[in-house]
């Protein structure tokens, strides 16, 4: 089983967010990198945030990590308990063998629900980006008890959200064999890498090259290309789960914010007013980023979810008081 290096010592604040008048600025509540042990797995993960304020459980996508939810501890940690963890095979959690460990996305949920037991995570706001919207909906059906509200951001839960560059990807679901080489170009290409940043943002300057290059150096450790083979095959998977997700979204109406990139390259348009059908009142917003919209919108979005979480447990209270 492949063990990862000892995570980085990250603040969470890139530059300007460490200094204050020329001082070095210190959170309230820094990050803490930790890791749990989960089914024998070194399950690696972000922590910060009050232990008795709502919690955030936030779930990452592909190719990232919880690295991806450093802007949101820098601007949020101070008003939630905030734990991000990376997903076996991905980040700094075990990488265990594609043939001793199967990589599927039920068997990323089970472990994820048994990582919130092992921290004690019985109530919070289920964050979800990418792969984490299937991880995340598995868990939601498994323990709705625990899920106070949904943030689903470039998760797609309908089939009309798979948008044409999943030709390729769809005929890896049919025949995987013939298609093995066209889909790792397909999806794991350093061109596939950027776009999933800076999308078709006519405003390129602005998107941190580090971001996709890190990514793309990830993919190419040794396993990898296997670990990621595994896991998208699976994906097809999570087409045929849409409708239980779907009935179970329009059965209970939770409460629900959805994210969107403007520039999001890897999902179709049309997703955010998917979800809109299934729960009327989902509050629904276009931001001012790509497929990873915390690289250029993070202000907006924390403010989003600033306000949507503090609403949510207005009403969450109110019901119980009820």
């Amino acid at each position: 089983m492949r063990k990862k290096r000892n995570p980085e010592s990250l603040s969470g604040l890139n530059d300007s967010e460490q200094k204050h008048n020329g001082k070095e600025h210190r959170m309230k509540y820094p990050t803490s990198y930790r890791t749990a042990q989960i089914d024998g797995l070194s399950i690696f993960y972000r922590e910060a945030g009050p232990r008795d304020a709502p919690t955030l459980l936030l779930l990452h996508g592909l190719p990232s990590s919880s690295r991806m939810f450093e802007p949101l501890f820098a601007r949020l940690s101070d008003r939630y308990r905030m734990v991000a963890p990376d997903y076996p095979g991905f980040g700094h959690s075990d990488w265990p063998d594609p043939k001793q460990f199967a990589y599927t996305f039920d068997h990323y949920a089970d472990i994820m629900n048994r990582f919130t037991e092992t921290l004690g995570l019985s109530r919070y706001t289920l964050y979800m980006q990418d792969y984490g919207g299937p991880v995340g909906f598995r868990m939601v059906l498994a323990h709705p008890e625990r899920v106070e509200a949904l943030i689903v951001q470039d998760a797609v839960a309908h089939n009309e959200g798979l948008g044409a560059n999943w030709k390729t990807r769809r005929e890896f679901w049919a025949h995987r064999a013939a298609n093995e080489d066209a889909l790792r170009t397909n999806l794991l290409s350093l061109e596939t890498t950027r776009l999933r940043h800076a999308g078709n943002d006519p405003d390129v300057e602005r998107h941190d090259p580090d971001l996709w290059t890190d990514e793309f150096y990830f993919l190419n450790q040794p396993g990898q290309a296997e670990i990621q083979s595994d896991l998208f095959y699976d994906y097809r998977t999570n087409v045929d789960a849409y409708p239980k997700w779907q009935a179970w979204m329009r059965q209970n109406q939770p409460r629900l914010l959805v994210i969107w990139g403007k520039y999001e390259s890897s999902f179709d348009s049309s997703e955010p007013e998917s979800y809109r059908r299934d729960v009327p009142n989902a509050e629904v917003h276009i931001v001012d980023g790509g497929h990873f919209a915390l690289d250029t919108a993070a202000d907006e979005i924390a403010a989003l979810v600033e306000g949507f979480v503090g609403s949510s447990r207005e009403g969450f209270t109110q019901r119980r008081a009820g």
